[in-house]
């Protein structure tokens, strides 16, 4: 009987071993996958940016077309400064904030009221890594504290899981009222404001 009992466990530990060695593997595969995490925000944009593309828009002539939409145009705007980089704003390991060059005077991300449900206290940058727990763009939470994204920056987070993806916050230099949610899993950010 014993004979038979050390038989069958050395038969299933020959068996499983394959199974461990995939987990092993597939451990070191997701660590050599995962994304770089900036160290810090963005800095300030160029405060001319903004202002001397108003200027530009000034001095032409009135047109009877309409005017095209911030939305829009930020719509038609291609990310992907380099081969296999997403269409989104995002980051590189290098640290440069790829899209965050609109400057202060970006009209769609201007709030009459910034932060007029408080200021997120929770911790910023690579040290605060942040797990979603449910939700949707317009409104999702992690350990117990609620955001939405801004409505300009919808379709950059489409792919994101709601309810396990992780987060790196940075404050948004340029627009107050203003966080930048950063998408560990992509690599992407988008501008999110805090709910309380």
């Amino acid at each position: 009987m014993r004979t038979l009992l050390g038989i069958s466990t050395v038969l299933i530990l020959m068996a499983s071993a394959p199974v461990f060695a995939q987990e092993k593997g597939q451990e070191h595969a997701n660590e050599a996958h995962a994304q770089h995490i900036p160290e810090h925000g963005p800095p300030p944009a160029h405060e001319h940016a903004a202002p001397q593309r108003e200027q530009h828009q000034a001095q032409q002539p009135v047109r009877s077309e309409p005017q095209r939409e911030p939305q829009r145009e930020q719509a038609t705007r291609d990310y992907r400064d380099q081969p296999g980089h997403p269409n989104a704003p995002h980051v590189h390991e290098n640290g440069q904030w790829v899209g965050h060059d609109s400057g202060p005077n970006d009209a769609r991300y201007h709030l009459d009221h910034p932060w007029e449900h408080g200021r997120f206290t929770g911790g910023f940058g690579p040290q605060h890594v942040w797990r979603l727990a449910g939700g949707g763009p317009n409104r999702f939470w992690f350990s117990g504290f609620y955001f939405s994204v801004a409505p300009a920056d919808i379709g950059y987070c489409n792919g994101w899981d709601w309810n396990s993806d992780e987060i790196v916050l940075y404050d948004d230099p340029d627009h107050p009222g203003w966080y930048l949610a950063y998408n560990v899993r992509f690599g992407t950010y988008v501008h999110v404001m805090f709910l309380g």
